[in-house]
């Protein structure tokens, strides 16, 4: 019996099988992969894509539509990172459409997770020169809680300094000094209690009466206003008088300057007349009293003087 194994045969036979399994494989992993028409997108990331590998899963809404094909530093920036990935044809992803970088669970292995946009908006189109959609990116939990986490210390650094600059030796010398004034000024008020406790009673009793006399005051006010608009009544009254009295004084004085611009000068002129006619009258009695012929024969005849002829 022949034992002899053809060695050519066996090796040729597990290369090949092994050939159709890697073939089968690729044509299975080709064949589900190429279901769906797959359509190009690209995004810009401005943070670190730890986790994030090949082929990792896009989602929409938590659905598997796609994966990444292609991560790269931005060569017009190098603090971004350029994502390229495949996502199935037919997803709504819209103008207002935002992904996010989301990590699964305790194992740290990074996707892509796309939110949906509003029914109304516009399907995202393609870029220019045919560049595949851009689909904004907004920071991820991570790098929020980094940040956050940055300005808290930043923020508890900076109160520490001011602290550390606030208690320095001057000013916790002077606080001490602070608080045992302000201790000796506490001891001081507890020995004055009493006092404190009559200044008390007597401001709650002067309150007392000052609303008392309040009280009691308010007819008195009331008074004084009826007697305030008492005298503003005769005030308009008096007002009122003087404006009549402006009227007379103004008539009157129209009066005088009228008796002064006629009467007057008539009156002038009367008088003037009585003068010459009481001068008159009296040369008439003084010629009648020392010639009473002169009434009936007229005045006499002047004596001539000396050298002076007879007429």
């Amino acid at each position: 019996m022949d034992d002899k194994v053809n060695y050519t045969l066996v090796g040729a036979f597990v290369l090949t099988l092994s050939a159709l399994l890697i073939a089968g494989v690729l044509w299975l992993s080709a064949g589900l992969g190429g279901r769906d028409a797959m359509d190009p997108y690209q995004a810009v990331i401005q943070e670190s894509v730890a986790g994030l590998n090949l082929n990792a899963p896009v989602k929409y809404l938590g659905v598997d539509v796609g994966k990444v094909d292609r991560i790269a530093i931005d060569p017009q920036n190098p603090l971004q990172v350029r994502l390229h990935f495949l996502v199935k044809r037919g997803t709504p992803i819209k103008v207002d459409s935002v992904g996010v970088l989301k990590a699964q669970g305790l194992t740290g292995i990074a996707y892509i997770e796309i939110s949906g946009g509003s029914a109304e908006a516009q399907a995202l189109g393609p870029g220019p020169d045919g560049a595949p959609p851009t689909i904004p990116f907004k920071p991820s939990l991570s790098a929020r809680l980094e940040n956050v986490l940055s300005s808290v210390l930043a923020n508890v650094d900076r109160v520490s300094n001011n602290l550390n600059a606030v208690f320095d030796a001057d000013n916790r010398a002077a606080l001490k000094s602070t608080l045992a004034d302000l201790a000796s000024v506490t001891h001081t008020l507890a020995g004055q209690q009493a006092a404190i406790s009559a200044g008390v009673a007597d401001a709650a009793k002067a309150a007392r009466l000052t609303a008392r006399a309040g009280e009691q005051f308010g007819p008195t006010l009331d008074s004084i206003q009826e007697s305030a608009q008492a005298v503003e009544r005769m005030a308009d009254v008096t007002a009122q008088a003087s404006a009549r009295a402006g009227e007379a004084a103004d008539t009157t004085t129209a009066s005088l300057q009228t008796i002064s611009q006629q009467t007057l000068p008539d009156l002038a002129r009367l008088m003037a007349e009585l003068n010459q006619l009481s001068a008159s009258l009296r040369r008439l009695s003084e010629q009648a009293a020392g010639n009473p012929s002169s009434l009936l024969l007229g005045s006499p005849t002047p004596t001539p003087g000396p050298g002076e002829s007879p007429p």
